[in-house]
């Protein structure tokens, strides 16, 4: 028995995965005669019948149940180890990004990417988790929002972020108008991050009462702004295409920079890739040519910045 040949065993594992011996043989580049022999030739071995075969396929016996709950995640261990050593294509370039920033910032200026460097094969993974390089090992780099430290990375900074009150056109004409200096009166909508301290300490405005609605989820909140509910403190990344397609208005000319930024995070390993090293250049770039348009303001029409 201690001489059972891992191959066996494998061929097991995989059946048993799938229910399917010919889906189970594909994987491995057998017939599936020569998979049906390895699984009988188990069976003998251990003296137990591991499957029950039927018309639509194959099925656990109880035997076989234990054997899988036995040995079934060793091999999804090795078989997760052994991702790392797989031939990476230089060209292959995969980013985990945040879904709000991947379809508000990065989505958008894709095509550009492709322009540049159209022999590349970028894989966008949407995650809110923070990324472990070590557990992904097919992840090469990672678009993140944060204080920018994570362990075991690097991490360069590419834009911050800046927080303005937004409405919908909608609610400032019921409201009779911009509001000025003073959004005294305007109903307001509480943020999962209670921002609204952080903007009535930056700028002498006292806080409401009440609120008209307080939300946990900042893309909730975001529809409640369109909806023309009432008055919330938007992300620029998330909210600014909103702004330049007049879906939304900035009420004041004030913006607060958060502690927060955005980040290309990536582990050593990803240094020597050639594909990454293009992509990073083309973000970089991206990134700097952003933050220029936010410093002049010139892309958000009459939206003016103060110095």
């Amino acid at each position: 028995m201690s001489r059972l040949p891992l191959g066996l065993l494998q061929g097991f594992v995989l059946v048993a995965r799938t229910g399917k011996l010919s889906r189970a043989a594909e994987q491995l580049n057998l017939t599936v005669s020569a998979l049906s022999h390895q699984i009988r030739n188990l069976e003998e071995r251990l003296g137990r019948s591991l499957f029950d075969r039927g018309p639509r396929g194959v099925t656990l016996t109880a035997e076989g149940a234990n054997l899988l709950e036995a040995i079934g995640h060793h091999y999804e261990g090795i078989e997760h180890a052994l991702r790392r050593y797989e031939g990476r294509h230089q060209d292959a370039v995969t980013v985990s990004v945040l879904p709000s920033v991947a379809s508000s910032w990065l989505v958008p200026r894709l095509p550009r990417l492709v322009g540049k460097h159209p022999e590349l094969e970028l894989s966008l993974h949407s995650s809110v988790s923070v990324i472990d390089f070590d557990r992904e090992p097919t992840v090469d780099v990672a678009f993140r929002y944060g204080l920018g430290s994570w362990p075991r990375t690097k991490a360069e900074r590419l834009f911050d972020e800046y927080i303005v009150p937004i409405a919908s056109p909608s609610l400032v004409r019921r409201m009779g108008g911009l509001p000025g200096t003073s959004l005294a009166g305007w109903p307001l909508l509480g943020d999962p991050s209670g921002r609204w301290n952080d903007w009535a300490e930056a700028f002498g405005m006292p806080l409401p009462s009440r609120y008209v609605a307080r939300f946990d989820n900042t893309e909730h909140l975001q529809r409640a702004v369109l909806e023309g509910m009432g008055v919330a403190l938007g992300r620029l990344v998330m909210a600014r295409s909103l702004i330049e397609c007049g879906a939304l208005t900035v009420l004041c000319e004030e913006r607060l920079r958060v502690t927060e930024a955005y980040y290309l995070v990536y582990p050593k390993r990803s240094e020597a890739h050639s594909g990454v090293a293009r992509f990073r250049e083309w973000l970089l770039a991206e990134a700097k040519e952003y933050e220029e348009g936010l410093g002049d303001g010139t892309r958000l029409g009459a939206w003016r910045y103060l110095p």
